[in-house]
């Protein structure tokens, strides 16, 4: 058995012998198998040459971006020559000297390497897109191989995508690298298909040996037929999806029996012919929305109320209403309520027939300057309470900031009081300062002695002290819990309808602390309201019978 084995070891000890004697053969003439200069691109790579020899050699190269393995041997073998990418755009060369140690005598080989063409280059150059998909689903990416930086150029009147920001490192020359940019795109609303052919530009006037351009293709919306009941269902189906609503209503059954729609019937007030069984009124509650309103909305033209309450995490939100929904010219009642607005589209004033707003818990800071009765002239109920994102009970104490409410008003907003709405409610709203007394204010009338025959529950006493005539048609008015300070204005305290405003909750009753650390109250809130039921004794009189039928 040990004989066998060391049989065996002789062999391959011969075996390596014998190839030993072959490489370092003397009769093996020295040279390469490489005549002509290898030429290589830009990208670099590996090429393998043999050099031939009967004695030992060495290799040598003087470029650091070149290298031969191995460098050193002692007979014939096969060498790796490994060539870095290029960093230029001009061309290289390298002389690679392999030495015969014994004879002295020397073989070169020439490297030429091809420096890299300026190219911005798509990995794909098409993409397709739905005419809708929810918000966080509408965007794209393409990747992008460029040694230039570069630009995305839209087709002029392109405005339904949005390319958004890149960086192009270039950090190793003009050696190309691969930049993916992100693209967000609208909803296609309309009935055609839409084409872009984007483009990518360098941003240094360079020659291109390739420029690729992006197509980007949406499909065409799908058709809502107009002025219709069946355009109205389409549509309420769709700004359902759109919203991602909690609950959706069942196609299988008639619009009329979808929960919180009404549907118009003849004998409804305002009927028009072709109104029969379209959309009156929609309530839209419980939602998830990051954008402007549904552009379904805008095919409900029938409509006399819409009702929006209610989205998710709305104090991190900061959306406008869009111009979908202030289309709708024929609507008097619009609640966009707990929505995550911040400002309100100039689009609003073409709303002349709106009788009824609520903006209630969003995210303004300030109040919106279409809210005027020139945009809006027949409105008469204007709801803007609780605007507030944070609640802080001490202003001066406090570095936050965005806290919603209107904490950026410089003085509270006497051009709602002026408005003469039957309705202001403007109640959580961080308002500071004080209420305004018209006092130095011309334009605001007193009480004249035609006001009081003319309303013959008026006391003398608001003509005698020449008390201002504001807000006298406003039955329902809340201030409470701002951050109001000072005295209350004797248009305020003397009010005919102060009683009916339920003065001591909303109204006199403010909290915290404004951003000058003054505590939040009215410094003249009277204890009680006998005063008033003095001058009002028909007032009185009533309270004290509805007291006793209690």
């Amino acid at each position: 058995m040990i004989m066998k084995r060391n049989t065996h070891i002789w062999l391959a000890a011969l075996a390596v012998a014998g190839l030993a004697s072959c490489q370092n053969d003397p009769n093996i003439e020295f040279g390469l198998n490489v005549k002509e200069p290898l030429n290589v691109e830009a990208v670099g790579g590996v090429e393998r040459v043999q050099i031939s020899s009967a004695d030992k050699w060495t290799a040598s190269v003087k470029e650091p971006w070149l290298t031969i393995s191995p460098a050193n041997g002692n007979g014939s073998t096969e060498c790796s020559i490994v060539i870095d990418s290029a960093l230029t755009t001009e061309g290289r060369n390298c002389k690679i000297y392999i030495e015969n140690l014994v004879s002295g005598k020397t073989e070169e080989i020439i490297v030429n390497q091809k420096g890299f063409d300026y190219s911005i280059e798509l990995e794909e150059d098409a993409q397709k897109l739905n005419n809708y998909d929810v918000l966080e689903a509408r965007k794209f990416s393409v990747n992008v191989k460029t040694n230039v930086d570069f630009n995305v150029k839209l087709p002029e009147g392109v405005h339904w995508l949005n390319p958004q920001s890149f960086n192009v490192e270039l950090n190793r020359g003009v050696r190309p690298r691969e930049v993916k940019v992100d693209f967000e795109w609208d909803i296609n609303t309309s009935p055609k298909e839409r084409v872009a052919k984007v483009e990518f530009e360098p941003k240094k006037s360079v020659t291109l040996a390739r420029q690729d351009v992006l197509e980007v293709v949406q499909k065409a919306a799908d058709p809502i037929e107009e002025n219709t009941r069946a355009g109205d269902s389409v549509a309420l189906i769709s700004i359902q999806r759109a919203m991602r609503t909690l609950s959706m209503w069942d196609t299988s059954i008639p619009m009329d029996r979808w929960e919180g729609v009404t549907l118009w019937k003849e004998k409804h007030d305002g009927f028009k012919p072709g109104y029969e069984g379209r959309v009156k009124r929609v309530q839209i509650y419980m939602y998830n929305f990051n954008e402007q309103l549904p552009y379904e909305f805008r095919y409900l033209t029938a409509a006399e109320e819409i009702y929006i309450f209610g989205n998710t995490n709305t104090f991190l939100k900061d959306l406008t209403l869009g111009d979908a929904i202030t289309s709708l010219t024929q609507l008097k009642r619009l609640t966009v309520g707990a929505h995550g607005l911040s400002e309100v589209d100039e689009s609003l004033t073409n709303m002349k027939n709106l009788e009824y707003l609520d903006l209630c818990a969003n995210n303004f800071t300030t109040v919106p300057d279409v809210l005027t009765k020139e945009n809006l002239p027949k409105l008469h109920a204007l709801i803007l309470n609780a605007n507030q994102r944070s609640t802080i009970y001490d202003l001066s104490n406090t570095t936050k900031t965005n806290l919603g409410g209107f904490i950026e008003e410089k003085e509270f907003p006497k051009d709602l009081i002026l408005w003469g709405l039957d309705t202001l409610v403007l109640s959580v709203n961080y308002l500071q300062g004080e209420l305004p007394d018209f006092l130095d204010d011309p334009s605001v009338p007193c009480y004249t002695e035609e006001d009081r025959i003319k309303g013959d529950t008026l006391p003398e006493f608001l003509v005698q002290n020449k008390i201002k005539k504001v807000m006298p048609h406003t039955k329902r008015f809340s201030i409470n819990f701002n951050r109001l300070t000072g005295n209350l204005p004797d248009w305020l305290l003397y009010h005919p309808s102060l009683d009916m405003w339920i003065p001591y909750s909303l109204v006199f009753q403010q909290e915290g602390r404004d951003q000058a650390g003054n505590l939040a109250k009215f410094d003249n809130e009277p204890a009680n309201l006998d005063y008033y039921y003095k001058l009002y004794p028909f007032k009185k009189q009533a309270t004290e019978e509805e007291e006793e039928e209690e």
